[in-house]
């Protein structure tokens, strides 16, 4: 007897829609379930927009069924037109190739590639796709598909009917190469379940149909909500844009602070949908949350949680430690080396040369944390400007190597919020 996977899926919220239910919920609890799930590679790092794929096949293998994640070399040199109001930009096979082998490392963090009977396959569309003959695609795939199906979908109805916009045959036949990703691994592999966002419902549709047609498969789809933040916008952005999994596009230490400011009534989707943890725990520590919301303890057990597995527990204490000091936790003259690196790439750091300029006044206005001599004069002696943390109490004070934190840097403040650093040559 296997696990009922999709009851699971949807206590924990990632399900949006499911095809055959009573006959999927059969098939879970008779076999182990092959399912897969594809990611463009458009980019060189997956954000955190994909996480609820990655943790649906992470939650599919954890539950004994067999996750397959198909890095879509092949489709990626097309681009998925579903709900896109414009052509992307095709990329290089080139590019594209670098992208797949950064989103199989990010992949590894979340499945178990490695060993078992339901051990993790990743795949590229790419081997198979470009074996295929134009002519024998058309005439053995393309013959399963009429034009009014093709055309009645609604992204390409908007497209063709603005007068402004335009569809290309191109990305109109993406949807038959996703299907026959589908009829392609359900003979290869067995696999009988595709997953993906509420966008694709008709792109599994599709690859549903074509197994059954063409190789007498009975297959099955699960869709996933898109994921909303309390203030209705999509879940994964930040005012910088997209955050991503990748510390090259997004710093660990803002990928840490995304998670520290989410929205109260946010946590329990989040806790149900990007951790392990049982419900019974999940509820038990949005009670003791809700004591004292403002210690935001729920917050940074799950900032803590994603940061190491993303990024792993060494990067995750370093920039944990650097959040402290930033936030007056922790005295920034005991911060090393590493945690002032880390806080150096975060808040506006400049570099100073001690035997050139030692005197605060100066080194504020060169810190940017002053517009001028004067002004700097006027914050220290209003007791507004701070060095390491110590109120500054003589305008003519000098830096010292003594001062140096690290042997290299100091840290210049005015006010409680404007954190600087001067690193020293």
């Amino acid at each position: 007897m296997h696990t009922n996977a999709l009851k699971i899926l949807r206590e924990r919220g990632f399900v949006e829609w499911s095809s055959h239910n009573e006959e999927l919920e059969e098939h879970f609890m008779k076999d182990m379930v092959t399912g897969y799930i594809g990611f463009d590679p458009s980019a060189d790092s997956l954000h955190v927009g994909n996480l609820v794929a990655i943790m649906g096949l992470a939650w599919l293998q954890r539950l004994g069924h067999r996750p397959i994640a198909i890095a879509g070399g092949g489709t990626g040199r097309i681009g998925d037109p579903s709900g896109k109001s414009a052509e992307r930009n095709l990329l290089s096979e080139e590019q594209i190739l670098h992208n797949v082998s950064c989103i199989a490392e990010q992949l590894k963090h979340f499945l178990n590639f490695e060993s078992g009977e339901n051990s993790a396959l990743l795949v590229n569309n790419n081997d198979w796709l470009k074996k295929e003959n134009y002519i024998e695609f058309l005439r053995d795939t393309g013959k399963y598909f009429s034009v009014s199906f093709l055309v009645n979908r609604e992204y390409v109805r908007s497209r063709v009917l603005d007068p402004d916009k335009s569809i290309t045959y191109t990305e109109l036949s993406y949807i038959l190469l996703q299907a026959f990703d589908y009829n392609h691994l359900y003979n290869e592999y067995g696999c009988t379940l595709q997953m993906g966002g509420n966008d694709q419902q008709v792109n599994i549709i599709a690859g549903m149909d074509l197994a059954r047609k063409k190789s007498g498969g009975q297959c099955y789809g699960i869709t996933f909500p898109l994921l909303l933040n309390a203030q209705g916008q999509k879940f994964g952005k930040s005012e910088s844009g997209a955050v991503y999994l990748s510390p090259k596009r997004t710093s660990v230490y803002k990928f840490y602070q995304f998670w520290i400011n989410v929205d109260d009534k946010d946590l329990e989707k989040l806790y149900k949908l990007f951790t392990f943890r049982e419900l019974d725990e999940i509820k038990a520590l949005l009670e003791e949350h809700a004591k004292a919301p403002h210690l935001r303890k729920a917050q940074k057990e799950l900032a803590w949680e994603m940061t190491c597995r993303v990024h792993g527990e060494e990067a995750a204490k370093r920039v944990l430690d650097a959040s402290a000091v930033l936030f007056g936790e922790t005295n920034i003259k005991d911060a090393p080396a590493d945690v002032l690196e880390t806080l150096a790439a975060e808040i506006p750091c400049a570099e100073a040369d001690l035997a050139e300029t030692n005197g605060v006044t100066d080194l504020l206005v060169l810190s940017g944390a002053c517009d001028s001599k004067g002004n700097a004069k006027k914050k220290i002696k209003e007791g507004g400007a701070y060095l390491n943390g110590e109120k500054i109490a003589d305008a003519g004070r000098l830096v010292a190597e003594e001062d140096l934190l690290a042997g290299r840097y100091i840290q210049l403040n005015v006010g409680k919020k404007d954190f600087r650093l001067l690193k020293f040559k």
